[in-house]
């Protein structure tokens, strides 16, 4: 082959390259997973839940958890919410949250945040249950 066949050919598979690009993620491929599913009833129970990137199975460091909620719509008691705070991280792409679960039941934890580097919002909402 010679040069300019070479260059011939590399500059006809130069727009393939460029029209590729590298593959984005989108808010799409994250999502928060429970760490346990079901917990003791009391207060001072703490909550822990994974972020993932669902292309890899990889836990996502560093997210920016702004809207937290925990109730009990999934037993027809929306009315019926819990304070919740953020703690500290043990590991990364865990995220922990201390709240009172109040009843025995099904509880709905309601998260919002931003994944590092990605546009929009990721908002996911996750049944637990606590048990006596």
């Amino acid at each position: 082959m010679t040069v300019i066949t070479l260059l011939r050919a590399l500059a006809a598979a130069l727009p393939l390259a460029l029209a590729a690009g590298p593959a984005l993620a989108d808010i799409k491929d994250y999502e928060f997973r429970l760490v346990q599913g079901e917990l003791k009833q009391g207060t001072g129970v703490v909550i822990t839940v994974r972020l993932i990137d669902k292309r890899s199975g990889k836990p996502v460091p560093d997210a920016v958890i702004f809207t937290k909620r925990i109730d009990m719509a999934p037993d027809g008691m929306e009315m019926m919410a819990s304070p919740i705070e953020a703690l500290p991280s043990t590991e990364p792409g865990t995220y922990r949250l201390k709240t009172n679960l109040t009843m025995a039941g099904s509880w709905r934890l309601s998260l919002g945040a931003k994944v590092q580097g990605e546009a929009g919002t990721l908002e996911n909402k996750l049944t637990l249950k606590a048990v006596q």
